[in-house]
Parts: C-alpha cells; sequence; structure tokens
C-alpha cells in the first residue's frame, strides 16, 4: 500500500526583507493615489492663482490622464525588457523632479506639461512595481497576501488623498504638488537599499517594438482624449478622436501579427481569467470614478458643502485599506477569488442603488451605508482581480500583464466619467436646483448598470475554479 506524500503548503508568512520591499512598492503606489486624489481638490485654488480659464484648468488633469493611459502598456513591458527594479527607480525619481516643478509653476502651460511627464512617470513604475511583487513572491497565499496589501494601499491612497488635499489647499494648492515629491524622494531613499536587482533580457533578446509602441501609445492617446473630452468637445471631434483610435488599435495588432518581438504578444489575450479580469476592471473603474464625480458634484455644487467636508463624507470608503489586507486574503483562500471578486461587485451594486433616494436635505447618516458598503466591496473586488489579471503569466510578461491591467483601470475611469457627465449634461436644462438633482440622480445608471455588468463578466469564473 502506497502513501502518497503531498509537498507541504506555501507559508503565508512573509520575511522581514520582503515586508521591507514591499511597503516601499506599497508607498509607490500610495503615493500615485493621493497623487490624482489631492489635485482634484485644490482645482479651484490653482485657477484662482495661475488665471486659469476652464479649458485650461481641465487640461490640468487631463494632461496626467493622457500622459498615465497612453503610455501604461509600453511602461509595462519596458519594465519586462530593461529590468524592473531599474525602470522603477528611475521613472520615481523623474516623477519627483516634475511634482516639484509643478509646485513651483507660475504659468499654467508649465503645470500642464508637468502634468503631462507625471503621468508617463507613473505609467512605467506603477506596472514595474506590481510585476516586481509578482515576480518576487511565489504565486499563492505570499503573492496573493502581497497583492492584497498592494491593492489596499492604492485605494486607501486615493480616500485618504481627498483629505490631505482638502487640508494643504486651504493652506496654499503648491503644498499637493510639493508633498508628493517630499514623499517620492524618501520612497527612493529606502528602495534602493530594498528593492532586489531582477533579471533582465539579454541585450541580443531586447528588441524593442518601436513601430508597435508608437502605435499602441497614440491609440490609447486617442481614446482616452476622445473618453475624457467628450463632455467639452463637440460629437464631432468625439467621433474622429475615437475612430482615429480605433484605426490604431487595427494597425497595431496587424504590426504585433507580424513583428519578431511583439510589444504585445497576442497569444496572452487567450487567457480567459485575464481578459475576464481586465474587463471587470474597466467597468469597475468606471463605476467607481463616476460615482465618485456624482457624489461630489452632488455634495459640493447642490448642497454647499466645502472640500474637506466631501473629503471627509468620502473617507469611509477608505476603509478597503484596513480589510484588503486582514479580510479579504481569508477570503480568498477560503472561497477563490472568483468568488470574492463577484461578491465584492454584488456589493458595489448594492452601495449604489442605496444612493439613488439622494434629496436636497439627505443628512450624513443616510449616504454612510453607500460609503461604508462601498469600501467593504472595493476589499473584496480590486484585490483580487489583481491576483487573477496575473496569474498564470509567464515572468518575463509580468510588467506587460500590470500595464494591461493599470490600462484597463485608468481607461475605465475615464469612460465613467465621461459618461456620468453626458447624463448629467443631457438630463440638466437650466441649471436649476431641481435639474441638477434629477442630473446627478440619473447619472448614477452609469455606476449601477457598469457595477453589474462588470459581475455578470466574471460570473464564468465561478463555475471555474480559482483562478476566475
Amino acid at each position: 500500500m502506497s502513501t502518497t506524500v503531498r509537498p507541504p503548503a506555501p507559508s503565508l508568512r512573509l520575511t522581514p526583507r520582503s515586508w521591507g520591499m514591499l511597503f516601499v512598492l506599497c508607498g509607490a503606489i500610495f503615493l500615485e493615489g493621493i497623487n490624482v486624489a489631492m489635485l482634484n481638490v485644490a482645482l479651484p485654488a490653482i485657477r484662482t492663482d495661475l488665471g486659469l480659464s476652464t479649458g485650461e484648468l481641465q487640461w490640468v488633469l487631463s494632461s496626467y490622464v493622457l500622459g498615465y493611459g497612453g503610455f501604461m502598456l509600453v511602461g509595462g513591458r519596458a519594465a519586462d525588457l530593461f529590468g524592473r527594479r531599474r525602470m522603477f527607480l528611475i521613472w520615481l525619481t523623474v516623477f519627483l523632479v516634475v511634482s516639484a516643478l509643478g509646485g513651483i509653476a507660475d504659468e499654467g502651460w508649465m503645470l500642464i506639461a508637468a502634468r503631462f511627464v507625471a503621468g508617463v512617470a507613473a505609467a512605467v513604475m506603477t506596472p514595474a512595481g506590481l510585476s516586481i511583487i509578482t515576480t518576487s513572491f511565489p504565486e499563492g497565499p505570499q503573492r496573493n497576501q502581497a497583492l492584497l496589501v498592494y491593492s489596499g494601499t492604492a485605494s486607501g491612497g486615493f480616500s485618504l488623498g481627498l483629505v490631505l488635499g482638502g487640508l494643504l489647499a486651504a493652506v496654499d494648492w503648491r503644498l499637493v504638488l510639493f508633498a508628493p515629491a517630499i514623499l517620492a524622494l524618501v520612497i527612493l531613499v529606502l528602495a534602493i537599499p530594498l528593492i532586489p536587482a531582477g533579471p533582465v533580457e539579454r541585450s541580443e533578446e531586447r528588441r524593442v517594438d518601436v513601430l508597435g509602441a508608437v502605435t499602441i501609445t497614440a491609440a490609447i492617446m486617442l481614446l482616452v482624449l476622445g473618453v475624457e473630452r467628450a463632455a467639452h468637445v463637440g460629437v464631432g471631434w468625439t467621433a474622429a478622436f475615437i475612430a482615429g483610435g480605433l484605426v490604431l488599435v487595427a494597425l497595431f495588432v496587424a504590426i504585433e501579427r507580424r513583428s519578431a518581438a511583439p510589444l504585445l504578444r497576442l497569444g496572452i489575450l487567450r487567457s480567459g481569467p485575464l481578459v475576464r479580469a481586465n474587463l471587470a476592471g474597466l467597468l469597475f473603474a468606471g463605476a467607481f470614478f463616476g460615482f465618485q464625480f456624482i457624489a461630489v458634484l452632488y455634495l459640493q455644487e447642490l448642497r454647499g458643502w466645502s472640500s474637506l467636508q466631501t473629503s471627509l463624507a468620502l473617507l469611509a470608503i477608505g476603509i478597503d485599506a484596513i480589510l484588503a489586507p486582514l479580510l479579504t486574503p481569508r477570503l480568498v483562500n477560503r472561497y477563490g477569488n472568483p468568488k470574492v471578486i463577484v461578491a465584492g461587485l454584488v456589493l458595489a451594486v448594492v452601495s449604489y442603488v442605496l444612493f439613488l433616494p439622494i434629496g436636497m436635505d439627505t443628512v450624513y447618516l443616510a449616504m454612510f451605508p453607500t460609503m461604508i458598503i462601498l469600501g467593504v466591496a472595493f476589499a473584496l473586488a480590486y484585490g483580487p482581480l489583481t491576483i487573477v489579471a496575473t496569474d498564470g503569466v509567464e515572468e518575463s510578461e509580468q510588467g506587460l500583464a500590470g500595464g494591461l491591467l493599470y490600462t484597463s483601470f485608468q481607461f475605465g475611469a475615464a469612460l465613467g466619467l465621461a459618461a456620468s457627465t453626458a447624463v448629467i449634461v443631457a438630463v440638466t436644462a437650466d441649471g436649476g436646483a431641481a435639474d441638477l438633482l434629477d442630473g446627478y440622480r440619473a447619472a448614477l445608471a452609469v455606476p449601477v448598470v457598469a457595477a453589474i455588468l462588470a459581475a455578470i463578466v466574471c460570473a464564468p469564473g465561478l463555475r471555474k475554479g480559482t483562478q476566475g
């Protein structure tokens, strides 16, 4: 009678050095989160100080979105080809410098240019940081725990950034740009000794698909620009941007099929779990950012709340920063990623539906269930989606997988904002309080529908085990 000896289960416990490296990488993704959130609440002060028009002020945000979304896929692949640690450190340094330059800008164009370069820097260092985690921790409990801590820090950074931005902008809006620069310097000093050097492609294998990189970057920038600017330009311009982006995507696919060293190996898209995770991530981000935009407008423009009051109202969503590393790993280990993701998406739908009855005098206590349930939903969905999007991917393509996921998140955010804005504009007639309230209520259909579609996309994974 033979006895089958099973290998011991991978340990969930991380070493002190692993925790140190994870701390640094979490600091970087936290930096990216607060950088975006803090600037949002500082826009009125920036407009007043620099004398910007509404169009110029919009470009302070749009320039970062274009740099971040447009270069994410290229940035992720660059990390695979030229070394993840090297790309992380170089572009963290660039982020530090341009953030400081933005803080001393005395002209609108200088701030817009600094924000664009900061977006490009984040587009490289973010997938590089994610791929350092996925290649440093073995697939299984250790990697899951690391990714859940990482993703919780990312979303917590966005929530806390709203509050920090309100506090700093109340003193001087330039602090909103200097603070990330200082934090980037601290992270850089710690990263040099704590992040180990990883393998780099040999020079003879390090062929760069320049034509593919240029084509997909231009395509994504046109698509993001078309969606993000839809509420600010005519239908003709929007259609032209999107049509141009789709043509370039088709050209990119043709280039990649013929390339000896493609930027994006198209075979990676044959993975059902990876494609579902990216599509669900796009919809989930669209729902969340659409809701956040509607909630901020409702609280500030209709209810007259200050930016700091609004930030504190949304702070409860940040509970995911606590739940993601503490609760989610236990749920994933017990039930698997697909069930946890779908549960999170269903909770997101519930949270958005609970916000539908908002009125002219709704008390915060009635809004609180939406905020807290959405925080729980984020903790359950965001991290496991990251796990599914990177599981089973070859180590040499982990940066690419991270770039794909974050491109999906970024494009989804732009799509959710544009769709919510379009609904508000369509419903609002003369801008009166009643019309605004109707517009905000109607626009809530965007996050509700997007979250439902995300749950539907992930549902097939419930029948296929733990991989989604």
